[in-house]
């Protein structure tokens, strides 16, 4: 898979089902089983309920859904309390019913990923029916499939969804959301001890056991990540259980050295913020032209604001004037276009001139804010050490007086580190979530697109009565 197929959603098909009518429901049990075609059946609330979804009904069961090859005899699947074979009919009807006819002909229309079109119709054809691609609805665009691929992007992918769906056009952050999140995260968790006990966990839900957990075990290698980068800052922060003098350190102590932990924090955070304007501008070409992209906020209006502001501070700090006065024309031209595209959008007039001065307003702090923000990496990651630093220290106290308080040492130290790994890997993993959505996706997101959703159900060859 190339890098540009890896970072946009699956290419879609519009396309429409064509089959004879008294072939329609093996076509329909063809489609569901193939699974890759997401058909319109517009529920109408005022038309009746179809045969089989009475009989589901009068049986009060639930099951999940699934189809047999040949027509079932529907009183016999109700005598045998089939309720999964009555929900699938009752499915198979909807779609059904959603077909438009012409003459001995029966039509369904929607959506296919492109390069499964060819192995769909050639599923179609022995039964006397044809999958034809079709032009899209004008101004509709297709649902979203991301592209799943490998181990990695699919235990990402929750943290993408949990936020939106990508719209179709746009590019797929979930790798970057991904690896953004799993640094974040470890400069916040930073110690090797418990980085090492966060992978533990992952090989164990890699397992599926304990069997409660068997859900999570798709993002086992999001929770593996997240574990490593707490031990790579762990080695770099010299902290194994807490400043137990076990590491060198390799880098800072987050105690010790706390303004230079604090700006680095804020300078990779400006890094990410860079990324996430660089994406959403891609994003907004895609979705809206060259226009859309040059007065978007999140476009190139505000990456040459975000630009222009860093160029300033830099020539403040240097001090350099050429650098100061090329940051300054390039913040006034970001605050002139995202001007004009906020002014445009308003609707012109007095009321849409206060109204943009506002929204000029509301993006010059929320760009500083959003910085600052995240010296929060930097503040939690203080908090941990000094938590472990704590623990260690009252447990060190403890061991010099015998045995029975060398006992209550060890005690000491295994529950403050057990306290100290839930609450802070707590805070962490919320802490790092706050900032990739208010911060990163905030810009990368303008318009979301929907999932895709294909018509799947297992087929059964035989039906037992």
């Amino acid at each position: 898979m190339s890098l540009s197929e890896a970072v946009r959603p699956v290419r879609m098909r519009r396309v429409a089902v064509v089959a004879p009518q008294d072939a329609l429901r093996d076509v329909l049990v063809a489609v569901a089983r193939a699974g890759v075609i997401e058909l319109e059946a517009p529920v109408d609330p005022d038309a009746p309920p179809g045969e089989a979804a009475e009989r589901l009904h009068r049986m009060g069961a639930t099951a999940a859904p699934a189809l047999s090859r040949d027509a079932p005899d529907l009183d016999a699947l109700e005598r045998a309390g089939r309720a999964d074979l009555l929900a699938g009919e009752a499915q198979l009807a909807e779609r059904a019913r959603a077909a438009v006819r012409r003459g001995s002909v029966a039509g369904l229309a929607g959506w296919c990923p492109a390069d499964s079109v060819p192995e769909v119709a050639g599923v179609l054809a022995p039964l006397g029916a044809a999958l034809v691609a079709v032009p899209g609805p004008r101004g509709v665009d297709p649902p979203t499939l991301l592209p799943s691929a490998g181990r990695l992007h699919r235990s990402f992918e929750p943290l993408v969804d949990t936020y939106g769906t990508p719209a179709y056009r746009d590019v797929d952050p979930t790798l970057l959301a991904g690896i953004s999140y799993v640094v974040m995260f470890g400069m916040m968790f930073g110690d090797l001890g418990h980085g090492l006990l966060l992978v533990a966990a992952a090989l164990l839900v890699r397992t599926g056991r304990p069997r409660r957990f068997a859900s999570l075990r798709r993002v086992w290698p999001f929770l593996a990540g997240a574990g490593l980068a707490a031990m790579l800052f762990g080695l770099l922060y010299g902290e194994f259980f807490g400043p137990t003098g076990v590491l060198p350190v390799l880098w800072l102590s987050p105690l010790d050295e706390p303004v230079r932990l604090l700006l680095t924090a804020v300078a990779f955070g400006a890094v990410l913020l860079a990324g996430s304007y660089a994406v959403g501008t891609v994003n907004r070409w895609r979705e809206g032209g060259a226009r859309a992209a040059l007065y978007a906020p999140s476009g190139i209006a505000g990456s040459a604001l975000f630009l222009g502001a860093g160029l300033v501070v830099a020539g403040v700090l240097l001090p350099a004037a050429g650098v100061l006065l090329v940051g300054a024309v390039l913040a006034v031209t970001g605050l002139v276009l995202a001007g004009i595209g906020l002014f445009t959008g308003s609707g012109g007039g007095v009321a849409g001139g206060v109204q943009t001065g506002v929204e000029l307003f509301d993006l010059v702090v929320r760009l500083g804010s959003n910085v600052v923000s995240f010296a929060r990496l930097a503040a939690f990651g203080m908090t941990h050490a000094a938590l472990g630093s704590l623990v260690w220290t009252a447990a060190v106290a403890l061991t010099g007086g015998g045995a029975l308080l060398a006992l209550a040492g060890v005690v000491v130290f295994v529950a403050g580190n057990a306290l100290a790994f839930s609450l802070e890997a707590l805070v962490a993993g919320v802490q790092a979530m706050r900032l990739e959505f208010y911060e990163l996706f905030s810009r990368v997101f303008e318009i979301q697109g929907r999932p895709f959703r294909p018509w799947r159900l297992p087929v059964q060859s035989e039906v037992s009565s």
